[in-house]
């Protein structure tokens, strides 16, 4: 891991690889410059802006549903005064931190990767990218390959094939798919679906539109959280940052994990103070039991969030509200249910989820043979099972995605600088345990996770292969404990052209 040489018929060499500008590319690349200034990097955006999720997002009222405490870098801790902030100022933040660090110097727009092929013989990944601007193939090599693309499709999301849609004459839209231009002002509107898009959706359209409708096949979890934390702001308030930040973001993350146990251990009573909480805010004799209570369990879904109960505040006002059936068919004029009620719609959005894509697609290659990351164990939840030199950041499904992400990233680093130190180029998480036991590796039955989990590697039975959906774990099993361990094979590989002369030397 030298830096930027030409060695291989000049094709441009990085000492690391990072793929995706969003909020985790970012990270990872701040976390290289702060801890390994060695590194020669590069960052490849299949896009052509960076941001991520939170710059190819633009539908009303896109905001977070984790606080901005945990879901903002370690490294630069928020400073707004919202702790549930909008899209638009989220991506501020990540453009700003990009800036500052001179990040965004070392990105390049759009390319998209398609490939990346790892040879032990010359310890490095031989990576092709698509340039969508050009349309030329881009070939690249690297020591180290990072994937912070996160793990669904930027290009669509997904769209159930619903009867009739083609009859359907009013304006449909995916929220993954916002028009700049749309004017829904004195529509009716009906957005399809019961999730953290739809009951963001919901009320943020409701002051225009001339009435919004949440259709829903079945329930969310739905809970009311403050837009500002009074103990957050009043800890910042009267204790220095630098112990201000990492002590608020501890109080917010071991909050989140508190509840997430708790769910787990008593989801009788969770449900009731979810329940109970939703009820206290919607209309006298309102039908709490058909709109708002799952046939699941708390956190076997992940739980909605709405700033300051905006969506209660819009039903309980007339301007929005919530029908739990099934679609029977689209219709010229709007949707006709299983019931048989039509509902009228000018618009019409289907916020009915993502469809999940894990590496972005890019086909892996490891000396010559196709990876199926299906059947690969995912170490510490970081890097695959028998895949060298490859690491991913993925965040938690119960708490905000950065916490985990921001851990990686620091793992990572700390692992090249010890593969540095001790002069070996290839570091291998290897299963020697036959005992393992393969199982899903998203801990949640959410229909986006359902439909693509065989797609997805798997988490074993014992660690290091357990991914805990749990900071404290985690912080443990990364942030404290050494790179050197824990099924981590380092080796340094026999170049060919070293093969070839003991070869010769043998026959003579």
């Amino acid at each position: 891991m030298s830096g930027t040489d030409t060695t291989r018929d000049d094709v441009e060499h990085f000492d690391v690889l990072i793929v995706g500008a969003g909020l985790s590319g970012i990270g990872a690349a701040w976390r290289l410059q702060a801890e390994c200034p060695w590194v020669d990097y590069a960052i490849f955006e299949a896009r052509d802006s960076m941001g991520g999720t939170w710059d190819l997002f633009r539908y009303p009222g896109i905001r977070s549903d984790s606080d901005m405490f945990t879901l903002g870098y370690s490294f630069r801790p928020w400073d707004g005064s919202k702790a549930i902030a909008d899209g638009a100022s989220i991506l501020a933040y990540i453009k700003e931190t990009a800036l500052e660090a001179g990040i965004d110097q070392r990105i390049r727009y759009h390319h998209r990767i398609v490939s990346a092929d790892w040879s032990s013989e010359e310890a490095r990944w031989t990576v092709v990218a698509e340039r969508s601007d050009t349309g030329e193939t881009v070939t690249v090599t690297c020591d180290f390959y990072y994937s912070c693309s996160g793990y669904y499709r930027y290009d669509h999301g997904y769209l159930p094939d619903f009867a009739g849609m083609d009859t359907y004459e009013g304006t449909l839209i995916h929220p993954q798919h916002w028009p700049e231009d749309l004017d829904y002002t004195g529509k009716k509107v009906v957005v399809i679906g019961s999730g953290a898009t739809a009951v963001t959706l919901v009320p943020a359209m409701t002051d225009k539109a001339a009435k919004v409708t949440m259709l829903q096949r079945s329930p969310s979890y739905v809970a009311s959280v403050p837009a500002t934390n009074p103990l957050a702001n009043a800890v910042r308030r009267y204790v220095p940052q630098r112990w201000s930040a990492p002590l608020v973001r501890w109080i917010h993350a071991l909050g989140t994990q508190g509840l997430y146990q708790l769910s787990k251990r008593r989801p009788a009573l969770v449900r009731k103070i979810l329940l109970r909480g939703v009820t206290r805010q919607l209309p006298p004799g309102y039908d709490v039991a058909t709109h708002f209570t799952p046939h699941y369990d708390p956190w076997d879904q992940r739980l909605c969030a709405v700033t300051d109960g905006d969506l209660f505040k819009a039903i309980k006002a007339g301007k929005a509200d919530v029908v739990t059936d099934h679609v029977d068919t689209f219709t010229k004029t709007g949707i006709r249910l299983r019931s048989g009620r039509e509902l009228e719609a000018d618009i019409i959005v289907t916020a009915t989820g993502l469809e999940l894509l894990f590496l972005g697609g890019v086909d892996v290659v490891v000396d010559g043979e196709k990876v199926d990351v299906s059947e690969r164990l995912a170490y510490k939840g970081m890097m695959l099972e028998g895949v060298p030199n490859m690491a991913m950041a993925v965040g938690y499904t119960n708490a905000s995605w950065t916490l985990k992400a921001d851990l990686t990233s620091e793992y990572v680093a700390r692992l090249l600088n010890h593969m540095r130190a001790v002069g070996v180029r290839q570091c291998t998480p290897v299963n020697q345990d036959p005992n393992v036991e393969h199982k899903p590796l998203l801990g949640l039955n959410s229909g986006y996770i359902t439909r693509s989990a065989d797609d997805f590697p798997k988490q074993g039975t014992k660690f290091p292969w357990q991914v805990h959906q749990s900071y404290l774990k985690d912080y443990k099993a990364m942030h404290g404990a050494a790179v050197d361990q824990d099924a981590m094979l380092f080796t340094n590989p026999v170049p060919r052209d070293r093969k070839t002369v003991a070869a010769a030397a043998g026959r003579a």
